[in-house]
């Protein structure tokens, strides 16, 4: 069944949706115990950012055509312009707590300057972050801040509290997700080795010269991850970031192809995926310190 599609812009909006209480026009709080309305079945595309701490599994959420992978102390995470599908399961009520809060609550502060650094707002489908009992406490007591904050009488220092606040909590978030990357490494590396196999594949195939140079956003798709989480997890496994390995390969294998074969620096360009021989040349030298053609001679002269 088709759900209605919900333009989520306000905190007001998200309030009326479950029937809570709007303490601040840009900012709330989120207990769905305390929700008097509970929609089944609904899409939300978001104007504001949501952060969730969902306490039991009670529907299916889907970002895309994915199911997130939460259940009991997951976080689930949304950014404007995001879009979000969910089911309720028949005769559960949601439980859940977070937070929503309106973009225009972070202007002019450190939170509005570093909002974009929190990358897992862009994870999605099975990336959500998986809570110990003592990080659910951690969570739960920074929500707990800024609930202080909504019900205190609004003066001079409230926007600045409640901003730092939710950065702290965010902070924290960060800190858990890498915690994540760590507990998970034995499927980071299967994801590190299937984006190596995957990059071989480009350039051994063909792909290179027919589609141009590679995307992190095409090997991000191959193994199932957004790019945010896919860029995120090779840096911590490799220490460079997606783009810094691509280019890393791109110009091993032109230094292959100019000491091995007899093609023209211009062949092996466009065989690499450069759409023009002067922005090969640009990031050759940029990397190896030497145009194609010096690192070709250097090769010969032994």
């Amino acid at each position: 069944m088709k759900t209605d599609l919900i333009k989520m812009d306000t905190v007001e909006e998200y309030n009326k949706l479950f029937g809570l209480e709007t303490l601040h026009p840009l900012v709330n709080v989120i207990d769905l115990s305390e929700a008097t309305r509970f929609p089944i079945r609904f899409t939300i595309n978001y104007g504001i950012y949501a952060l969730f701490l969902k306490e039991t599994k009670c529907g299916d959420i889907r970002y895309g055509r994915q199911v997130y992978d939460y259940r009991e102390g997951t976080i689930t995470s949304f950014a404007p312009g995001q879009v979000s599908e969910t089911e309720m399961l028949e005769g559960m009520k949601p439980t859940a707590r977070g937070i929503v809060f309106h973009p225009d609550l972070i202007k002019g502060t450190s939170l509005g300057q570093e909002i974009k650094s929190y990358s897992f707002f862009s994870y999605n489908s099975t990336e959500a972050l998986h809570l110990s009992d003592e990080e659910k406490s951690i969570i739960l007591d920074c929500l707990a801040k800024i609930k202080i904050e909504l019900t205190h009488p609004i003066d001079k220092l409230s926007k600045r509290l409640i901003a730092r606040n939710i950065q702290l909590l965010l902070d924290y978030c960060m800190r858990f997700y890498n915690r994540q990357f760590v507990t998970r490494e034995k499927s980071n590396k299967d994801v590190l080795t299937r984006f190596e196999a995957l990059l071989d594949d480009y350039f051994q195939s063909g792909k290179s010269r027919t589609n141009g140079l590679p995307t992190v956003r095409y090997f991000a798709d191959k193994v199932f991850l957004s790019p945010n989480y896919f860029g995120d997890l090779i840096k911590k496994e490799t220490g460079k970031n997606p783009q810094e390995y691509i280019q890393g390969k791109i110009i091993d294998t032109a230094k292959d192809m100019l000491a091995d074969t007899e093609k023209t620096v211009n062949q092996i360009a466009d065989e690499l995926g450069f759409q023009y021989s002067q922005h090969f040349n640009r990031v050759f030298k940029k990397v190896s310190g030497y145009t194609p053609s010096e690192y070709r001679k250097q090769v010969a002269a032994g």
